[in-house]
């Protein structure tokens, strides 16, 4: 949930089972839907350097919300979270609001949670930026691949890091930004002065 330390959601909410990329491979074995890896493990995929993690992030479009759950049905629950309140997704009839962000994933009420899945906002050939569609890429430019895996690309994931300027999201900007390729300090410089002006972050791009 955006805002709040993830200790302080393990507080409230109840724990989370260390998971990795290829957890989440094994899972969505078999589902017809895109998906890829965000946050954190995006980051140390690129980097090469590990890091703390307190959840792991699959991500995949807003609009495949029911087609994830038929697949995960019988194994994991699909809970949506937004604006701090937990509610399951138990039909094709439940709605999945605009300003949900996220669908946590546990087996049963008495499990520790499992998955923290991102939705983004895309099209089948487009990705847009959820605080400003004026940044849009093709959805095939924001991902790269490494083991069988797609990952969001790390300037795409800076990108959403930005707005919070925790700790951690420096950490992150700090161990990628001499990594990476010229156009994508470009790309993220400039998605940065259109969404979030004066950000911190321009000057060292």
């Amino acid at each position: 949930m955006q805002g709040v330390d993830h200790d302080e959601i393990a507080r409230l909410y109840g724990p989370w089972l260390p998971r990795t990329p290829g957890d989440a491979a094994a899972l969505l074995d078999g589902y017809a839907g895109r998906w890829w890896i965000a946050g954190g493990w995006a980051i140390e995929a690129f980097t090469g350097v590990p890091r703390p993690h307190g959840d792991l992030d699959p991500s995949i479009p807003r609009s495949d919300a029911h087609a994830l759950r038929r697949h995960l049905s019988g194994r994991l629950d699909v809970w949506q979270a937004d604006a701090g309140a937990l509610s399951p997704i138990v039909h094709d009839t439940d709605s999945v609001p605009e300003s949900c962000g996220n669908l946590w994933l546990r087996r049963d009420g008495a499990s520790p949670w499992e998955y923290d899945v991102i939705l983004m906002s895309t099209t089948p050939t487009t990705w847009t930026y959820k605080r400003d569609a004026r940044i849009h890429r093709p959805l095939e430019d924001i991902l790269w691949h490494v083991d069988g895996i797609s990952y969001l690309r790390p300037e795409v994931q800076l990108l959403h890091k930005a707005p919070g300027l925790r700790e951690k999201d420096q950490a992150d900007f700090d161990a990628c930004v001499h990594l990476l390729a010229p156009d994508s300090r470009a790309w993220l410089r400039n998605a940065l002065d259109l969404a979030h002006p004066g950000h911190p972050w321009s000057s060292r791009l």
